[in-house]
């Protein structure tokens, strides 16, 4: 187990050098700078800004100085926002995005186990294919429609929520509702399925036979099996929930760190894309270390084949 798991974070140390190596260099060749805007500064005060935070250097050195920065865990200041870190600000949008993220999980899981559950009780039925239909709907529909098609109908006309921020538990509601669905469906997928495999097994059967309840058997014995498949998905999913929700946080003017992302690329702050850039991609990495390490506990043929 121990080299099965020196295995996956040196992997995933290589992958994430990668990433900052790669994203470094691209914002840099991206056209325009950082203190590109409408009302050119003069050529001075351009050199003294590029001396300041050390843009007249070379390309090479101005790379290493990063790395450097990086391992004293110093992810630099940002050029949009005087006198405040990249740091600072991940800091102060982080919770947010983690708020949203959870909520949303919540949703997912509560939806997504419920439907797959009962499509697999009721199998061939009209619930079954409801389900069906609720996750071919979820999975093939993206969020930047279905959020605004909410927004329509739910704030601006019923007016039961607000379209946007996030003050209080009103602005919670929909972000929440319209990310939560879209990993409901595949969950819901992965739960029938599980479910049907479990549900036609011997010890199902015995245990109909013995006369135990419905509801008992779903519950204390198909459950718990028809679940695995979800819970292999719950690490890349949770990735999958925190770095998609730069969508849902620009729609709706949620304060988080997908927002923030999204401003980050159109004001060319170097320093900002890549500390978010680097946030979401530790992220993905440890959630999927974590899965992985939990699938090889759960299943030693992982640990052998890894």
């Amino acid at each position: 187990m121990l080299r099965f798991i020196t295995s996956r974070l040196l992997q995933s140390a290589l992958a994430l050098f990668i990433v900052i190596t790669a994203t470094f260099f691209m914002v840099r060749f991206v056209p325009g700078g950082p203190f590109t805007a409408e009302k050119a500064v003069t050529p001075e005060i351009l050199r003294n800004l590029e001396a300041h935070y050390g843009l007249n250097k070379p390309l090479w050195q101005q790379y290493l100085d990063y790395l450097g920065s990086l391992a004293r865990g110093d992810l630099g200041p940002s050029f949009k926002y005087p006198n405040r870190t990249v740091n600072e600000i991940l800091g102060d949008k982080l919770p947010v995005s983690l708020e949203l993220g959870a909520w949303s999980l919540g949703v997912a899981l509560l939806v997504g186990i419920s439907l797959g559950t009962l499509a697999a009780v009721r199998r061939n039925s009209w619930v079954d294919y409801s389900a069906s239909g609720f996750g071919m709907m979820g999975i093939s529909i993206p969020t930047f429609v279905v959020g605004p098609l909410l927004v329509l109908a739910l704030a601006i006309k019923a007016g039961w929520f607000n379209a946007s921020g996030w003050y209080g538990p009103a602005d919670r509601v929909l972000p929440c509702l319209v990310l939560g669905f879209a990993y409901a469906a595949p969950i819901s997928r992965l739960t029938r399925g599980g479910m049907l495999e479990v549900l036609h097994q011997d010890f199902i059967r015995t245990a109909r036979a013995k006369g135990a309840t419905e509801w008992r058997i779903v519950t204390r014995h198909a459950l718990r099996g028809g679940l695995l498949p979800v819970v292999s998905w719950l690490g890349p999913g949770i990735a999958n929930i925190l770095t998609g929700s730069f969508v849902i946080e620009t729609i709706f003017q949620i304060p988080g760190v997908g927002r923030e992302f999204v401003n980050s690329a159109f004001n060319r702050d170097y320093t900002l894309v890549l500390g978010t850039v680097i946030l979401y991609a530790a992220l993905l990495m440890a959630l999927n270390l974590l899965s992985d390490i939990v699938a090889a506990w759960m299943n030693p043929k992982v640990r052998l084949e890894a």
